[in-house]
């Protein structure tokens, strides 16, 4: 018999207290996998919401491409068309859409 406590227990009741205390151990392992397993659904969902907004936001980088490709186009032909004061003129007047815009954003 071993001396635990202040009293004394037999091999019964040694295994019994072992048994419970293996049962706390595993009942806590499972409360932990299962808290674990909530936080790795949120992270997946989370995932996929931030790779739909990603396609999302890729698929207007892309129309903004092509509108701002025929803009250049629209651009180099006027600038042909018009000559050296027209090329001038689209000059300043991109320098004074970028001020605007740097003074909105400050």
């Amino acid at each position: 018999m071993s001396f635990r406590g202040g009293h004394m227990r037999g091999p019964n009741e040694d295994s019994n207290y072992l048994e419970r205390h293996n049962d706390d151990l595993v009942n806590g392992l499972s409360s932990k996998v299962a808290a674990l397993k909530r936080v790795t659904i949120a992270i997946g969902d989370d995932v996929r919401e931030q790779n739909r907004l990603l396609n999302d936001m890729d698929n207007d980088f892309d129309s903004s491409k092509g509108l701002l490709q025929s803009t250049m186009r629209r651009l180099g032909v006027v600038s042909r068309a018009g000559g050296k004061n027209m090329l001038c003129y689209l000059i300043l007047f991109a320098l004074f859409v970028f001020f605007v815009v740097y003074c909105i954003s400050r």
